[in-house]
């Protein structure tokens, strides 16, 4: 179902082409549709290039190369907000690898060291519980020396399904 706001289509994914189970009606490469779905995400792509590494039924990751002229603060040092948003990305692919479309109900993030500019960061995510309303997506964020970065707890709250993506793959 398409929903209006103002004059954008809320929910107005383009087709796929990609292959389908005929008896199921799945996509027989989900984590291909979860990267077509979130190709179609201009603030992950365009905007913040953020790189979805891996998705897996319940878990993704996803990493940004740090770059001092896009992500420094007034004290020269990584903005703590790229960092949170980094984080928040993963939720939504962690959502759609079970078929859900979410939104946060509920953001905790704990800091707990900053990166270097030119490094990697990554966020690594793992579905802890998860009914037909609600789930709930923990995830560490790491630099590319496997320091520990942050830890992060959510709530999500499922507002739809993703035709074709099944909860169990």
């Amino acid at each position: 179902m398409k929903k209006t706001n103002g004059n954008y289509v809320i929910d107005d994914f383009k087709p796929s082409k990609l292959e389908k189970d005929p008896v199921t009606g799945n996509y027989k490469d989900v984590a291909a549709r979860v990267r077509e779905l979130y190709s179609q995400n201009c603030f992950m792509m365009d905007f913040f290039h953020i790189n979805i590494d891996e998705i897996r039924c319940g878990s993704c990751q996803v990493s940004l190369l740090i770059e001092h002229d896009k992500h420094s603060n007034h004290r020269n040092v990584v903005h703590g907000g790229v960092l949170t948003a980094l984080a928040d990305a993963v939720l939504g692919v962690t959502g759609a690898s079970v078929g859900e479309k979410v939104i946060t109900v509920s953001f905790s993030m704990n800091f707990i060291r900053n990166i270097e500019f030119g490094d990697t960061a990554r966020v690594i995510s793992q579905i802890k519980s998860y009914n037909p309303k609600s789930m709930i997506i923990e995830a560490e964020m790491y630099d590319s020396k496997d320091r520990l970065m942050a830890t992060l707890s959510t709530t999500m709250f499922n507002v739809g399904r993703f035709e074709g993506i099944p909860v169990k793959w």
